[in-house]
C-alpha cells in the first residue's frame, strides 16, 4: 500500500493506492478544503484508512508533495509525512508539484503562480530544473505552447499554454513510482520544503537578479 499527501495547492488531497509490481491502483482519495489542512489532514487520513480497511503498518511508503506552493501548506503536509514516517519506520519519497503538473500534461515545462507577479517554473527537457521567474523570464526560457498550467492567473499570463486540472496526491504516486521501484527514498533528516521563493530579506536587500535555474535533485 502507498500513501500520497499533497497540501501545496488551493485544495489538499490524500490518496491511498495498492501496488502490484510495477503498477499502482488508487483505491481511495480524500480532499481538504483550503485553510483546513492543519486541522483536518490527520482526521481525514484516519477516515480514509478506516473506509478502506487499511492499517498504517500496511503502508509501504509515503509520497509527499513538498512544494512549491503555499508555505503553510507545504509545512503542514511535510510535518505530517515526517511524523508518520518516524513513528512507523516507513520510507518517504518527496516529489515536486511542478513535476507532477508537467507529467499530468505530458509535456516538459510547467508553471505555477507564485504571487508577486512571479511564477514557479519547471523544465524537464534535460533533467530536473526549477526556478522562480517573472513572466518575461519564463517566456524567454520556454516555449509557452508546451507549458503546463492549472491556474487562472497562469492562464491569464500565458493564454497559449496547456491548461489541465490541478495535480493531486494520486498524481504524486504516479510520479514517485520509478523511484519507489528503485528504492530511491529521501533522507528524512535532510528532507525539507521545495519552496523555490527567495526570502523577503533577500528580495529587499538588493536589486532582483535574473532567476538562475537550479537542480533540485528531486522527482
Amino acid at each position: 500500500m502507498l500513501l500520497g499527501i499533497d497540501t501545496c495547492g488551493s485544495t489538499g488531497t490524500i490518496a491511498l493506492a495498492q501496488r502490484e509490481d510495477k503498477r499502482i491502483t488508487v483505491i481511495g482519495t480524500a480532499e481538504l478544503a483550503a485553510k483546513t489542512y492543519a486541522a483536518l489532514l490527520v482526521p481525514r487520513l484516519q477516515e480514509l484508512l478506516e473506509t478502506q480497511h487499511v492499517g498504517l503498518r500496511q503502508i509501504e511508503a509515503i509520497v509527499i508533495v513538498n512544494g512549491p506552493g503555499s508555505f503553510t501548506g507545504v509545512r503542514v503536509g511535510l510535518s505530517a509525512a515526517k511524523g508518520l514516517a518516524e513513528a512507523l519506520g516507513t520510507p518517504v519519497i518527496a516529489v515536486s508539484r511542478l513535476r507532477m503538473l508537467a507529467q499530468k500534461a505530458e509535456t516538459t515545462y510547467a508553471a505555477l503562480d507564485a504571487g508577486r507577479g512571479e511564477f514557479y517554473f519547471g523544465d524537464y527537457t534535460d533533467g530536473h530544473h526549477e526556478a522562480l521567474m517573472s513572466v518575461e523570464e519564463l517566456r524567454a526560457a520556454a516555449s509557452v505552447s508546451e507549458l503546463a498550467i492549472c491556474e487562472e492567473k497562469a492562464e491569464a499570463a500565458f493564454p497559449d499554454a496547456q491548461m489541465v486540472d490541478q495535480p493531486t496526491a494520486a498524481d504524486a504516486l504516479a510520479v514517485a513510482l520509478p523511484r519507489l521501484l528503485a528504492k530511491e527514498f529521501d533522507d528524512l533528516a535532510a528532507l525539507d520544503g521545495n519552496y523555490l521563493r527567495r526570502s523577503d530579506a533577500e528580495l529587499f536587500a538588493r536589486p532582483k537578479l535574473n532567476a538562475n535555474m537550479v537542480d533540485t535533485r528531486k522527482a
